[in-house]
């Protein structure tokens, strides 16, 4: 397939992007930088031996995405695009809503100009607030999320299948497609060590923040929270290695290609660790110190998030292989790599 990757040259755009290629897809990059470089295009192309079309441009412009998509005949979007940090969001809340809501409308309008109906979109846990029990299936009401950022994902997650509704009512010959992917909390980075996650300021996410403490970049790690119902009082996520994620994004391609209409899938492991948890298990592994400090809570963190991912396994026949270790192992490669 001929596919539009935006936000490409992010964290987990960057790694779909290398298992796309492998299974023989055409890609071609949408990103406008804010969180990413430039420089990952080149080392995609390194590591896959594919030169791959980038294109820095933001979403919200509907000029410069129409010439692309005209350029190429996107057969399918996969829509990375999007701010991420839910700390963030909550100070910024207006940020996040033109950035994820208002991209992804005009994105959405683009396409369909062009005859691109097939979209696979990356969602978050975060759409279901918190949860009353875990683990959590798709079919778990979603509920007033947490932050900002939690309902930008959720109002997309609605326009979309408004989208779907629509043409099955309209009896439409040209039908959306529309897998929505939840992710649960991606960490780690390529075996290789050549890619990884590398925010341009202080980290808003965890995992990057331990493996910069580790690195001696940044003092100490703050651990917002530690009463909360949890057996040792830290925050429990699902924290997934961010190849397997990008492999669910290849198996979800499966499914628009059989015609899906509109289907969703949680992406996670099962199985929920604690911040101390995952800092002591980093220690070990590495044999690195990873200083840290206990904060306040922050606005919008739940206590325990963790998913049931059977039914990717069930219909597209995708699970997560790496495990906890695996994840603090190949995030410390790349981190020694950029430290360097």
């Amino acid at each position: 397939m001929n596919i539009l990757v935006t936000g490409g040259a992010g964290y987990i755009g960057s790694h779909t992007i290398v298992e796309l290629i492998e299974a023989g897809h055409d890609i071609a990059i949408v990103d406008n930088l804010i969180n990413s470089s430039g420089d990952v295009a080149v080392q995609l192309a390194s590591m896959t031996g594919v030169e791959i079309p980038f294109y820095k441009c933001d979403v919200r412009d509907k000029s410069a995405l129409d010439d692309i998509c005209k350029r190429h005949k996107f057969d399918c979007c996969i829509h990375f695009a999007g701010l991420k940090a839910v700390g963030e969001s909550v100070k910024q809340p207006e940020l996040y809503y033109d950035n994820n809501v208002n991209g992804t409308l005009t994105l959405l309008e683009v396409l369909a100009q062009n005859n691109c109906k097939n979209i696979i979109f990356s969602s978050s846990a975060t759409v279901y607030g918190q949860p009353d029990t875990v683990p959590i299936t798709e079919e778990q009401p979603k509920k007033t999320c947490t932050n900002p950022y939690g309902t930008t994902k959720s109002i997309i997650e609605a326009k979309l299948e408004e989208l779907h509704k629509v043409d099955v009512e309209m009896d439409s010959s040209n039908p959306w497609n529309i897998v929505i992917l939840r992710y649960f909390n991606p960490i780690g980075a390529h075996p290789s060590g050549l890619i990884g996650e590398n925010p341009k300021d202080v980290p808003n996410n965890l995992f990057p923040y331990i493996t910069q403490v580790a690195a001696g970049k940044l003092e100490y790690l703050n651990i917002f929270g530690d009463d909360y119902n949890t057996p040792d009082g830290t925050g429990v996520r699902d924290y997934i290695h961010v190849v397997d994620l990008a492999k669910g994004h290849v198996k979800a391609l499966e499914a628009i290609k059989k015609n899906c209409g509109l289907a969703v899938y949680n992406l996670g492991t099962g199985k929920g660790y604690s911040v101390l948890e995952l800092v002591k298990t980093f220690e070990r592994v590495t044999d690195v110190s990873v200083p840290y400090r206990i904060a306040e809570r922050r606005a919008g963190d739940i206590d325990t998030c963790y998913a049931d991912p059977g039914k990717a396994y069930r219909e597209l026949g995708w699970k997560a292989e790496y495990d906890i270790e695996d994840m603090c192992l190949h995030g410390w490669k790349w981190q020694e790599k950029v430290k360097k």
